[in-house]
């Protein structure tokens, strides 16, 4: 009888079997997907279908017999050439849409940063009276802000008007929506005030973020205040002012109420109409539905590229 134990096995040779991609890896890498896939899925179906809807009604002839029809009327583009072509674009809307978004968004982050200077500033108290009081300007929906600011500088009753005669300063009413430029200064008072609140609080959420310890060694070393604020807070919330900046300027770019609901602006006086009001002008005021849209989509693709290009130069920024 052969007592010794057997020999054991040779350990298989060769390479390992690879994990099938429904692996342990491919598990992890597909459970990120499947979390976002319902918000992924509401999002197709509420943005990037109609989103793909409009850009086909862009490249049709659509109005009020293809809407009774229901039949396709495609022109090849021709709404984008006379769209391209227009002098309304390039004398009045585009210089209009973005010279007015260009001043409010500088304003609204410049008074937005200097109120969140001055509330990081104050004590706890007087902080949350401060920010209470600028909340009601945020949460102040943009058609009474509208109203409000129109009955300010109307013609007859306003009392910018009723103050500067009663000052000496006009002998007659003057009308602010009929000039242009006019126009456009009571819209950007209207938009820096609505649009400043939302830029203070988020500064001062990141400003009680930075090290006092940093702010106090650079004010031993002499550094003023302004150096201070250029040399130590702004580059620690560069990230925020990204933030604020795109967001304010996809706001201010596709500004609608703002415009729409004061005198002249709904159309009546060309001359202050800017991207968004000329395509629902365009659409629902001259039954153009192909027209308005090619103009929708000319916005869009602009907001688009003005984000990307931003974005990437502070990506250059951060990478020097």
């Amino acid at each position: 009888m052969n007592l010794s134990a057997p020999a054991s096995r040779p350990l298989a040779s060769g390479p390992r079997p690879r994990r099938g991609p429904l692996g342990a890896s491919g598990a992890r890498r597909l459970r990120p997907w499947l979390l976002l896939a319902p918000a992924l899925a509401v999002l197709a179906v509420l943005m990037l279908w109609p989103l793909i809807r409009v850009v086909l009604f862009s490249l049709q002839e659509y109005g009020l017999p293809e809407i009774v029809s229901g039949e396709s009327n495609w022109n090849a583009g021709a709404n984008y050439a006379e769209l391209f072509t227009s002098e309304q674009l390039w004398q009045v809307v585009l210089p209009n849409t973005v010279g007015f978004a260009a001043l409010c968004v500088a304003f609204t982050v410049a008074l937005g940063t200097g109120v969140a200077v001055l509330m990081a500033s104050l004590g706890r108290f007087w902080r949350t009276v401060v920010g209470s009081a600028i909340m009601v300007a945020w949460a102040m929906p943009a058609v009474t802000g509208t109203y409000v600011w129109v009955w300010i500088f109307d013609a007859d009753r306003g009392i910018v008007n009723q103050t500067l005669m009663a000052l000496g300063l006009m002998d007659d009413p003057t009308n602010w929506f009929t000039n242009r430029f006019l126009f456009y200064a009571v819209a950007i008072l209207n938009v820096v005030h609505h649009g400043f609140p939302f830029v203070a609080v988020t500064v001062l959420a990141a400003l009680l973020g930075i090290s006092k310890e940093m702010l106090e060694a650079a004010e031993v070393d002499g550094a003023g205040p302004w150096r201070r604020f250029w040399q130590i807070i702004v580059p620690n919330l560069r990230q925020v002012f990204t933030v604020v900046i795109i967001l304010s300027t996809i706001w201010d770019f596709k500004a609608f109420a703002q415009i729409y609901l004061m005198p002249g602006g709904s159309g009546s006086n060309r001359d202050v109409l800017n991207l968004g009001v000329w395509s629902y002008v365009e659409s629902f005021g001259q039954n153009r539905y192909g027209f308005g849209s090619a103009i929708a989509v000319v916005l869009t693709l602009l907001l688009v590229v003005i984000t990307v290009v931003y974005v990437r130069s502070l990506m250059k920024e951060e990478e020097l």
